[in-house]
């Protein structure tokens, strides 16, 4: 099987360089609903003339409207759609269930690519998206080679996975930690990087959650995926040609070539890993330094009268850029190549084995010996990747217009749709009829700088008249006038019918039984169990049956082992069961059960909430870096019954990376809670079955202004930190109070929507 070279593209540039070096197909995002929002990005005319020139070449466009939607946004969404399918896009990379909807009912001629921020991450969830309709899914990265493997042998679906680029710490999709840090989130592109920040820990101030850069270099040829993904959407066409370049020639049997990796090093880089392809690796953080490092050429030999004197590895030229690692910054000191020195003569390069003498910037005077020297840029790397692109225009992709033109003895007019025109005269018969319809096709074949272009031409000219080619071509003027660009849909389909109770009924969920021993079980609506595989049924024995609903784990790489627990659950009559990720919808019988969609199957618009009853949901949980304003629209267009989360303890991330200083081999695998603080905020990270979750060390909470938004059910959660009885009766006698609770967080639901 051919594997399908992918490539980004933040701006139109960036996509030709792709395209000349070598990708089969190209992602980009449009201006709104990219998870790179701050990237370039295309407008419609952009994406008509790359999708026109990519599909001349044979290659093909999927565009990213992988962010979630708010309610009203939902016309802006159309206006989105309505441009991909104008420009003949081949796919639409989505996240949100509302987009899918959408494009399921009305946009047909788009397949659907389930994007990495759906967290697909075993087989069971990519075949509940493919029974869905997704004709292809983008594999979380944190998998393994033999679980791609999997999830790739399953017939007639593409899969897709990510082989070079920046990591995120998190499982994509289940990060809240931009979000509610400051109100810019990565589920709608607008991600700070928190993670990168340091923090203090048990190992001192360190970068805990900041990434090495991914590069599974020739590892690529084991990969059995249909799509081989290169990260990089806000990288420039340098970055993109380079990285591109690099792995067609591995995919073309050509190996990996060392010197085109060390080009790439040189544009922009952090240092690599293969990540979890191997199985867990704990050597994927870069602890002590962030950000673009470079070609490592030597070691600080002698700092002597303000110049660095070190036996350079790498051939190395004035004007290029020099960074060091200097012990307690967090990024390498840089500075450009102004004076470079050889046996004491001033040259413009060395060349590899050369001892180098370079002057240093006056602020330089922490250097030492020993401290390691990156070719952070180099300007002949920089004229390396030259590329050819069309011709503005060139390959402008039209409306193409079917036209009728009916000529009279005393009229013409033409016609296309609702549009037509019409001129008088006097028109006598012609010499030659064959010439007039010749003479009408040539006029309206004319379309110049417009937007249209002729497919067919019909004329009706019974009588056999002349019409002169002047006033064919005003003819043809007066109506291609009128003709406007349309969108295809501008009506959003109805959302109607939610069951609404007189008074919100108050559900608990938790992950330890014990803590619920002091609540009146009969002012619950419900009791929420998160299961985990070593549960036993015993446990539950104390609950009201009838009010008992079970929860599966968000992320879950192994769904067997749940296999036992889960039959023995139905086995007792257990029919209530709650899912936070598409894996659950094929671990669960279709018909027989009651089930809920928890808040990381992000519901924030009333598309997405037809989704989820089409995939057979009983009601949604809001998501918890929603907003007020969006919520109190929400809540009346859902189809199904809503739950409004009052308190939890949210996840800012949950991680396959390790936070614990020794190697794997020395773990006891026990839980372990540890400590950290960034600017004056205190966290907690609990690491647990080889899985790390961060938690701000307030809780959420949204006591005061939930009463006002009238969903059928609040809920509080009482999950993985620990609670004692007492604690959570007193919790919940001001939840339902609406009080405010003191040391708690209300994440985007006060602050300015917009920023959301």
């Amino acid at each position: 099987m051919k594997k399908e070279l992918l490539s980004p593209a933040g701006d139109i540039e960036a996509g030709y360089a792709a395209l000349y070096y070598g990708a089969d197909a190209v992602y980009l995002g449009l201006q709104k609903f990219s998870a790179r929002a701050t990237a370039i990005n295309f407008d419609e005319e952009n994406l008509n003339q790359f999708v026109g020139y990519a599909h001349h070449l044979g290659r093909k466009v999927y565009v990213t409207i992988n962010t979630v939607i708010q309610e009203k946004e939902l016309t802006d969404l159309l206006l989105s759609l309505d441009i991909c399918s104008r420009c003949h896009v081949d796919a639409i990379i989505l996240q949100d269930l509302g987009v899918a909807q959408l494009i399921k009912t009305q946009y047909p001629e788009l397949e659907l690519h389930a994007s990495t921020q759906m967290a697909v991450h075993n087989k069971e969830g990519a075949l509940a998206l493919q029974k869905f309709g997704f004709s292809r899914v983008v594999l979380a990265r944190e998998l393994t080679l033999k679980e791609i493997k999997e999830i790739a042998s399953i017939p007639n679906l593409e899969t897709e996975a990510f082989i070079h680029g920046a990591l995120c710490y998190s499982y994509s999709g289940l990060c809240m930690f931009s979000s509610f840090e400051s109100g810019r989130s990565a589920n709608r592109g607008k991600c700070l990087y928190p993670c990168r920040a340091s923090f203090e820990g048990d190992c001192g101030e360190k970068h805990y959650f900041s990434m090495k850069d991914m590069a599974m270099q020739e590892d690529i040829l084991k990969m059995p995926v249909t799509s081989l993904k290169i990260e990089g959407r806000k990288k420039n066409a340098l970055y993109v040609a380079a990285v591109t370049d690099y792995y067609r020639h591995i995919l073309d049997g050509d190996g990996a070539s060392l010197q085109k990796e060390e080009n790439i090093k040189q544009i922009f880089s952090r240092p690599w890993t293969k990540f979890h392809l191997q199985g867990k690796n704990k050597d994927v953080i870069d602890r002590d330094f962030v950000g673009h490092r470079g070609l490592v050429i030597g070691k600080v030999e002698q700092v002597q009268k303000n110049r660095l004197i070190f036996k350079t590895r790498h051939d190395i030229a004035r004007y290029d850029g020099i960074q060091i690692d200097i012990p307690g910054q967090e990024k390498p000191f840089g500075f450009s190549v102004q004076q470079l020195r050889v046996k004491g003569k001033n040259v413009f390069e060395a060349a590899e084995g050369d001892v180098v003498e370079i002057n240093l910037p006056p602020q330089a005077d922490k250097i030492q010996k020993g401290q390691v020297i990156y070719l952070a840029s180099a300007t002949k790397v920089k004229g390396s990747y030259d590329y050819t692109k069309p011709k503005n225009n060139q390959y402008r992709q039209r409306i193409a217009l079917d036209i009728k033109v009916i000529i009279e003895e005393n009229t013409i007019k033409a016609f296309y749709k609702s549009y037509s025109a019409e001129i008088g005269g006097s028109f006598s018969p012609a010499s030659d009829a064959d010439k007039t319809w010749q003479a009408v096709h040539n006029a309206f074949s004319k379309t110049g700088d417009t937007d249209f272009e002729l497919n067919s031409l019909e004329v009706v000219n019974s009588q056999g008249l002349f019409a002169p080619l002047s006033l064919l071509n005003e003819l043809r003027r007066q109506l291609y006038a009128q003709i406007k660009i349309e969108n295809k849909y501008g009506i959003l389909p109805l959302t109607s019918g939610r069951v609404k109770h007189a008074s919100a009924q108050w559900i608990v969920k938790t992950d330890d039984i014990s803590c619920l021993s002091e609540l009146d079980f009969s002012e619950l609506a419900e009791i929420i169990v998160l299961l985990h595989p070593q549960m036993k049924l015993d446990v539950l024995k104390g609950l009201p049956k009838n009010k008992v609903r079970l929860a599966l784990p968000t992320v879950c790489r192994n769904p067997e082992i749940f296999q036992h627990l889960i039959a023995s659950c139905l086995s007792a009559g257990y029919k209530k069961w709650e899912i936070s990720n598409y894996w659950g919808l094929s671990v669960l019988p279709e018909n027989g059960v009651d089930l809920s969609f928890d808040a990381p199957l992000y519901v924030l618009n009333s598309q997405a909430s037809l989704s989820a009853e089409e995939l057979g949901a009983m009601r949604v949980t809001f998501s918890v870096e929603d907003t007020e304003s969006n919520l109190m629209i929400l809540n009346q267009n859902s189809v199904l019954p809503t739950v409004l989360v009052v308190y939890q303890d949210t996840p800012l991330f949950i991680s396959a990376n390790c936070i614990r200083s020794h190697s794997c081999a020395q773990c006891d695998h026990k839980d372990k809670w540890f400590n950290l603080k960034k600017d004056g905020v205190s966290y907690q990270a609990l690491s647990a079955n080889c899985q790390l979750m961060l938690f701000n060390q307030k809780a959420f909470s949204i006591s005061e202004m939930a009463e006002k938004i009238h969903p059928n059910y609040y809920r509080a959660d009482f999950c993985y930190k620990k609670y004692s009885a007492q604690q959570v009766a007193d919790i919940m006698s001001q939840l339902k109070n609406f009080k405010g609770l003191k040391n708690t967080i209300s994440a985007n639901m006060e602050r300015n929507a917009d920023m959301f």
